[in-house]
């Protein structure tokens, strides 16, 4: 049965717009109060009819998918900042409290965060990325990068970025064949249409991948919009990221050689840098236009925004 959001073709674009909307008020205040009635004023919506929409949308309640956010934002501080105090994660993640948040995780995941076993979790996920490719001889392709190890050379650059204006594409599940490329291809023509598709290209994944789901996934397609005046609208949504600072890697070849970059970067350059991953995704920075040189071989900046690791109260 078709649902009040649904035309014939698929999800109303307005309606795809306006949660768009409301998900990104959710991931610029994660760590604070997120009521219905606050979520549902940013995508334009009464709170009656945002619930309906939203969970038609994106298949989730408003409460389920701010709560498994914020368990997934957890997991990720846990696995990159191990000495970070577990009351601290959880305020930071917009628990009140930890019980609050222990009790959250037991839910979900069935043990305590003191018990999880986060590794083999992290294992797990990254074994269903690699099924997720339909050519099995290609599989060992997204095999992890073993700590310590640097068969490419890496070597990190620090940037400090300024703000900027995005307009983008979302994508939910986008492990999907092609999914990404045809996102891509659509916001090209409506960047040509504003004479901003000589902007700088972006791709970001709100989710880790050995922390989430696959199908839960958020990927955008982004191009740097600057002060244009133009308005996205339909499926192309805005968003403006504060500055940051990141950990860049030039990147040029095959996807195998984009996941040793992240995975070098994640496993052997942060633990010893100093740094840890700030509340931001992760960036591809595409040099030239999305899949410019094909669909095998890439030319991007991994962009990995980072903060300085906090150091620990004396007691």
């Amino acid at each position: 049965m078709r649902t009040e959001s649904e035309t014939p073709d698929g999800p109303d674009q307005d309606y795809v717009y306006r949660v768009n909307r409301a998900i990104d008020h959710i991931l610029r205040h994660l760590d604070q109060p997120l009521p219905l009635e606050v979520v549902a004023q940013a995508a334009c919506f009464s709170p009656f009819h945002f619930h309906r929409v939203f969970r038609a949308l994106i298949g989730e309640t408003l409460h389920q998918f701010v709560k498994r956010l914020r368990l997934e934002r957890a997991l990720r501080m846990v696995a990159h900042d191990r000495k970070r105090p577990l009351t601290d994660i959880a305020l930071a993640c917009g628990f009140s409290s930890s019980s609050d948040f222990s009790r959250s995780f037991k839910q979900r995941y069935g043990v305590p965060p003191s018990v999880f076993d986060l590794e083999t979790f992290r294992a797990q996920r990254r074994e269903d990325l690699q099924a997720s490719v339909a050519d099995a001889e290609q599989r060992h392709l997204l095999a992890r990068l073993p700590p310590g190890e640097n068969p490419d050379g890496f070597e990190v650059t620090l940037r400090r970025l300024p703000a900027r204006r995005v307009a983008y594409i979302r994508v939910l599940d986008p492990y999907r064949p092609t999914v990404v490329a045809e996102a891509a291809e659509r916001l090209v023509r409506w960047a040509r249409a504003h004479e901003l598709a000589d902007g700088q290209w972006l791709g970001y994944m709100w989710d880790d991948p050995d922390i989430v789901a696959h199908a839960d996934c958020r990927y955008d397609v982004g191009v740097e919009i600057g002060a244009s005046t133009a308005t996205p609208d339909g499926e192309v949504g805005r968003f403006e990221f504060p500055p940051m600072l990141v950990a860049e890697l030039e990147v040029r070849g095959p996807i195998d050689l984009e996941v040793r970059a992240f995975d070098w970067l994640y496993g052997t350059w942060l633990p010893s840098s100093g740094y840890v991953p700030s509340e931001q995704p992760g960036f591809e920075a595409w040099i030239g236009a999305p899949f410019a040189h094909g669909y095998e071989h890439f030319e991007l900046f991994v962009q990995l925004p980072v903060e300085k690791r906090r150091a620990l109260a004396s007691s």
